[in-house]
């Protein structure tokens, strides 16, 4: 397996020396921007290329960047650009700010390796076959569905997910909802968030 150097694969993020030190090393400790320096109120590990399907670590695209721990600025700096020139098509759940503990990224084809129930599966799966019109922002075409948590507040509401209308986004107002939404949590401590990856998947959170 193949792996980028933190430096080559955040070069824009300012990182803090003490996490690149050598006992931070050989704890295996992720590195962390500046920001984190004295505490912050907003945390993510940002683990880009890696799928955790039911705790095991499978890569999703090669060379892999290794896991970093950012500020939400930091975050979004990275995911903007990565989210709004992706390809996939993309169905977004709007995460739960005062329980979420990971926001993830599942490929179609990974959906059931990944532990979602057969009917959740199957409603996701035809959201995504079916997504088409144009985005609210600008009128391209739409590659993203985003869902409001008023809209499905739990991935067991089977019907909501079938059902709920959702916005139409393009990539790059798709990935700046996305962001919007994590920046609108007062606090967050997120021990995993990932990329897209494939032809289409969704954005869950636990």
């Amino acid at each position: 397996m193949s792996r980028m150097s933190v430096e080559q694969a955040y070069p824009g993020i300012s990182i803090r020396a003490r996490s690149r030190g050598l006992w931070a090393r050989l704890m295996r400790w992720p590195a962390e921007c500046v920001h984190l320096e004295n505490g912050h109120h907003w945390m993510a590990t940002y683990i880009p290329d890696t799928l955790y399907l039911r705790g095991k670590p499978r890569v999703r695209r090669e060379p892999a960047r290794p896991e970093v721990s950012v500020c939400y600025d930091c975050l979004a700096s990275l995911l903007l650009p990565e989210l709004a020139s992706c390809t996939s098509r993309v169905m977004a759940f709007e995460p739960d700010g005062e329980t979420f503990t990971q926001y993830f990224f599942v490929g179609r084809e990974d959906f059931v390796a990944a532990g979602l129930r057969p009917e959740i599966a199957t409603a996701i799966e035809s959201r995504l076959k079916n997504l088409k019109g144009e985005c609210g922002d600008c009128g391209n075409p739409a590659t993203w569905l985003w869902i409001s948590r008023r809209e499905v507040s739990s991935l067991d509401q089977t019907e909501r997910i079938e059902t709920s209308p959702g916005g139409l986004f393009c990539a790059k107002h798709g990935a700046a909802k996305l962001c919007e939404a994590l920046g609108n949590v007062p606090e967050a401590n997120l021990f995993y968030v990932n990329s897209p990856y494939g032809d289409s998947g969704a954005y869950l959170w636990i």
